[in-house]
């Protein structure tokens, strides 16, 4: 198996976990594998912060909950399985962001990735 498979899988551990309430997204974010490029991993990890950010939105509507803990199911079962998230909720997600906040590794390599990537925030890629 390769690393981002090990990933995958170890993610989709960590969304099952924040699914059924053995972990806070927050534990899961910190825990999330680090300086990662796979867009399956990506797209998981805005799943994440949207499911956090949704949190009261979830408890006034039913119905929206439901559709939202279905959909982080979904996604842990597809990564669970190594597999990648389907083209769509990738591009989906490319739609509207350019990246996603992803932690460093604790490195003089991974702080200079983050002080580069602190530096472009707001500035908007062209199309």
């Amino acid at each position: 198996m390769n690393k981002n498979q090990n990933d995958r899988i170890f993610v989709g551990n960590l969304l099952r976990e924040v699914r059924i309430g053995n972990k806070s997204v927050r534990e899961a974010l910190l825990l999330y594998p680090k300086d990662i490029t796979d867009d399956s991993l990506v797209a998981a990890y805005h799943a994440l912060i949207h499911y956090e950010a949704d949190e009261d939105l979830r408890r006034r509507d039913e119905l929206y909950k439901e559709e939202q803990d279905d959909y982080i199911e979904f996604l842990s079962y597809i990564l669970g399985r190594g597999e990648d998230v389907p083209q769509n909720i990738i591009d989906n997600y490319k739609n509207y962001y350019d990246s996603a906040p992803i932690l460093h590794e604790h490195t003089i390599s991974g702080f200079f990735k983050g002080f580069w990537k602190s530096l472009n925030t707001g500035f908007k890629r062209r199309k």
